[in-house]
């Protein structure tokens, strides 16, 4: 019994072709035959309609980029300067941006320091009352290292003034006013810690020491010292220090006037080119620094002006400039 035929792509007797053995054609292989031929029928009309569908999608194709192309290389509007300025003020109304007194301390807060002095209560009737954190001027305290007089050991805070990070390895500035005569000498740094310091330098004939830390933060930040070269009356600068011990304190103002001379009320050596300044200064700001509005230093606060007994701010501030000081830690001038 033969096999019917499937639907297969194997050739067939062809139509009015004998069959073996001189037998016609099977009717099922004339079906078989008739099926494949609607198959290619079938094929060809798939093949004319994907033709057709290919030039559709050309012609659409062509459409979207004859639309979209003309508006992609169109040249952006620009803005007027009246809408520049509008969007500009629209900023300024809704954005609370920080002052240049404000940006000025935050960089410059880090690498300000509380400076304390200490002495034996033994030596108290010897040094007078505290004028350690005076601005400048007072009694002053024996020199450093003094024999204590027989009695108690005993420490007790003799004076407090400020300092600057000149050098991230614990360098620091301040007025030697503020740690002359102590027994002990400790700083208070930004993140609060408490380190005693030595005494590495002075420069007596501008009132400055350096002092060094014997331990620090681990992410202790120097400032940035600027020259005074351009410096000139009317640029606003800020000081930063503890004022009576309150702080750190940040005051602000301008240079009033350059290369000014001070003698302090007890006839001490006159300081001569010093910055002058109107920011608020009072007792604690000494050996602060003074800086510009970028938070740079250009000065190491030093002094007031009041003739009265008060020693309190009447707007007449003076700071050693930063060359002078830079000089005292040994530092390469500018």
């Amino acid at each position: 019994m033969r096999r019917p035929a499937l639907y297969s792509s194997s050739r067939q007797t062809r139509p009015g072709q004998d069959a073996p053995d001189g037998q016609p054609a099977p009717e099922n292989a004339e079906i078989g035959t008739r099926q494949e031929a609607a198959a290619a029928r079938q094929r060809r009309r798939f093949s004319l309609s994907s033709t057709k569908l290919l030039w559709a999608a050309v012609v659409v194709l062509a459409g979207v980029l004859a639309f979209t192309l003309p508006h992609s290389f169109q040249p952006q509007q620009r803005l007027t300067q009246d809408q520049f300025n509008a969007a500009v003020m629209k900023t300024l109304e809704t954005q609370v941006m920080p002052s240049e007194y404000a940006r000025a301390y935050e960089n410059i807060r880090p690498s300000v320091v509380r400076v304390m002095s200490y002495v034996k209560k033994s030596r108290l009737k010897d040094v007078g009352p505290a004028h350690g954190h005076d601005a400048h001027g007072g009694t002053k305290p024996k020199p450093l290292g003094s024999a204590p007089m027989p009695g108690s050991d005993e420490e007790v805070e003799h004076g407090v003034g400020t300092g600057v990070v000149i050098v991230d390895k614990g360098v620091i500035l301040t007025n030697l006013h503020v740690v002359s005569g102590a027994d002990r000498v400790t700083v208070e740094f930004f993140d609060g810690s408490v380190s005693d310091v030595s005494i590495t330098g002075v420069q007596p004939e501008n009132d400055l020491a350096v002092l060094q830390a014997s331990k620090i933060p681990d992410d202790l930040m120097a400032a940035t010292m600027r020259s005074t070269a351009d410096l000139a009356p009317g640029d606003r600068v800020l000081a930063v220090g503890f004022p009576f011990g309150i702080g750190p304190s940040a005051s602000g103002g301008i240079v009033s006037g350059l290369k000014r001379a001070f003698r302090s009320p007890e006839g001490g050596h006159e300081m001569t080119n010093l910055i002058q300044f109107d920011a608020a200064a009072n007792p604690g700001n000494s050996g602060g620094p003074l800086v510009t509005m970028d938070g740079e230093v250009v000065g190491i606060v030093t002094a007031i002006l009041n003739p009265t007994s008060a020693r309190t701010f009447l707007g007449i501030g003076f700071a050693v400039p930063i060359e002078n000081a830079a000089a005292a830690a040994g530092l390469p001038p500018f």
